[in-house]
């Protein structure tokens, strides 16, 4: 996936101050810098039927399509609300394989469909696609002490090559196309599985994880300590057997105490809104609904994120944003940023946090303070999908962006739901 990237290797010290500063909640002064309260629209079902199960064939897509841009998705019309009632609809996929439809209504919309956005430049200046755009800002999160430490540790990884953030100690949001291409489910969902940093291995407390009593510590180390490095270090131990340049056993076992490892789990289902399906009436706004939720087997016992609503990012502190993923190009560390948004429309978010292939579904959030406290709350206002062509300024010459998909009330109401199966629980953000 090519995302844009930049390159240059930072201080550690910066990178210490940089870290720590995240994790603290200091914040600018401004008072008006509060998370707006909303009344949300409800999303309710209204039919779901079994569908055939899906095929899993399809592959990962290299490069994501050209989307309708900032000055194009200005023109579309507003969508009905027959539309968002299909775009809104969505397929769920078990863990067994079997898929269902679910065809739902939306109540209480009375404001607008989308969010508003200040209206950006008409004008856009033409990138080469990959073109360098400086010092890389991407700081890798290599110590435990910070990246087991919310709010990196509500980032996870996901089996088929994304990163995620949890929502719930049960709940995982990614981007769809991590699972889906738009028109199948991904080979690598079939069994899909979501990696949380483990803090500090359990190795030599009274035993445990050594097989214990009936091999239950065999069979967990099977189920969920594949990391996906695993299999590449066993073929590098193969190879070099006990002859001359086999590491000592203390320098093996420091080289896997630094090495960031996985605590795998299941996923029980996915839930993918119809909007992002390529074909029908969702044609030309799947880049809108490019984000999906996982339901894990077993609750996590790490803190999660909640979501958010901005009527405008433009309109906050320095227009920043903050995400973190595993990116490929840094294999199983956490890579933190932030940025400022370029440009923004109803849907979308456009900036250049730099990025690699591996980040793309991370939770993109803010932090604002709480109504009538003076606690700052960092809250999901989006999904990082990747870097797109688009359509600039409405007269067909293409920008690249890396782009994310914006929360809106409506998409808040429908997530809310999956998590909490229950809409009354989603009425206010």
């Amino acid at each position: 996936m090519g995302l844009v990237t930049r390159s240059l290797l930072v201080p550690l010290a910066v990178l210490a101050v940089v870290v720590a500063a995240s994790l603290t909640e200091q914040a600018p002064a401004e008072d008006e810098y509060t998370w707006p309260q909303w009344e949300l629209p409800l999303v309710r079902t209204r039919r779901t039927v079994p569908l055939s199960s899906p095929s899993f064939s399809a592959r990962p897509q290299a490069e994501l399509s050209a989307t309708c841009g900032i000055e194009c998705q200005r023109r579309l019309p507003e969508p009905s609300l027959l539309d968002l009632e299909q775009f809104l609809s969505y397929e769920t996929v078990y863990e067994n394989g079997t898929r269902t439809l679910t065809s739902v209504s939306v109540q209480g919309l009375d404001a607008p469909a989308r969010n508003s956005s200040s209206r950006p430049a008409s004008s856009a200046k033409s990138r080469r696609k990959r073109e360098v755009y400086g010092m890389d800002t991407r700081f890798t999160i290599a110590d435990k002490l910070y990246s087991t430490k919310y709010p990196f540790s509500t980032t996870v990884k996901i089996s088929t090559g994304c990163s995620g953030v949890l929502l719930s100690p049960k709940h995982v949001l990614t981007a769809a196309h991590c699972i889906h291409d738009g028109r199948d489910y991904l080979s690598g969902a079939q069994k899909l599985r979501v990696g949380i940093l483990k803090e500090k291995s359990r190795r030599g407390k009274g035993g445990k994880g050594k097989g214990g009593r009936g091999g239950k510590g065999k069979r967990r180390k099977e189920e969920e300590g594949k990391d996906e490095e695993q299999p590449e270090e066993n073929q590098e131990k193969g190879k070099k057997g006990k002859g001359k340049g086999r590491k000592s056993r203390s320098r093996r076992s420091a080289d896997k105490a630094d090495k960031p490892s996985f605590k795998w789990t299941r996923v029980k289902q996915t839930q993918v809104p119809k909007g992002w399906f390529k074909g029908g009436t969702s044609e030309g706004v799947t880049a809108d609904y490019d984000y999906a939720v996982l339901e894990l087997k077993k609750a996590q016992k790490v803190k999660h994120m909640d979501l958010g609503v901005v009527p405008s990012v433009k309109k906050l502190p320095a227009s920043r944003i903050h995400f973190s993923g595993f990116d490929d190009d840094r294999p199983g560390n956490l890579v933190y940023r932030f940025c400022s948004v370029s440009e923004e429309s109803k849907d979308l978010l456009y900036q250049y946090c730099d990025a690699e292939a591996g980040s793309s579904g991370s939770g993109v959030y803010v932090r604002l303070k709480e109504p009538g406290k003076k606690r700052w709350k960092r809250k999901i206002i989006g999904v990082f999908t990747g870097h797109r062509w688009v359509d600039a300024n409405g007269n067909g010459q293409q920008q690249d962006f890396n782009v994310a998909v914006r929360i809106t009330p409506l998409k808040y109401a429908q997530i809310c739901y999956w998590v909490h199966g229950d809409s009354s629980q989603c009425r206010a953000a």
